[in-house]
């Protein structure tokens, strides 16, 4: 038996949670590889031993981001982003740039892309209203983890990075062109 096309405005709610779980997926991948960029530079380097031990306890709070994201994907079928590949090079490039730029340039990349994160969470559980509690619950809470690693960051001293308002600027631009881009592809 053929099923006919959905109504307009049918679905919508499905399709906006799996468009959300597909971005936040890839944006939890991104993390995980920028992180992994980092440490791959200050682990190599003793004298950046503080830095990856701090980056280390981070990037252990993403990587359980993206294991709920994966199980998320898996359990209510959602495609995830083709970008895949494209992020986990972009990700890891930007982590270990920054890290070759030193500890603060490091971590004011950090504040960069966790101020995006803390905002598209922000409007996305507001988008979200009552409609998928579960998935609103699993933002909402990830969102808390991502300010508390926007303020170590701070802390370590991101903002006192050389060039930290043109490099902050970059980084946010090219975080919201992913979410952009991994929100559809």
């Amino acid at each position: 038996m053929r099923q006919s096309p959905p109504m307009p405005g049918e679905g919508v709610a499905e399709r906006m949670s799996d468009e959300m779980i597909r971005v936040d997926h890839a944006g939890e991948y991104g993390a995980v590889q920028i992180y992994r960029g980092q440490l791959a530079v200050f682990e190599r380097v003793g004298a950046h031993a503080h830095a990856a031990r701090v980056i280390a306890e981070m990037e252990a709070g993403e990587q359980a981001h993206l294991r709920t994201f994966d199980r998320m994907i898996a359990e209510r079928g959602v495609r995830p982003t083709l970008m895949a590949p494209v992020w986990r090079v972009a990700g890891f490039g930007l982590g270990a740039v920054t890290a070759l730029m030193g500890e603060r340039a490091a971590h004011a990349c950090t504040e960069a892309v966790e101020e995006v994160i803390e905002d598209h969470y922000a409007r996305q559980s507001e988008r979200l209203g009552r409609r998928d509690p579960e998935l609103r619950d699993v933002i909402d809470r990830f969102r808390e983890d991502e300010i508390e690693h926007k303020q170590t960051a701070i802390d370590q001293g991101a903002r006192e990075a050389p060039g930290y308002s043109v490099l902050s600027a970059i980084v946010k631009i090219g975080c919201r062109a992913a979410i952009r881009i991994s929100e559809k592809i």
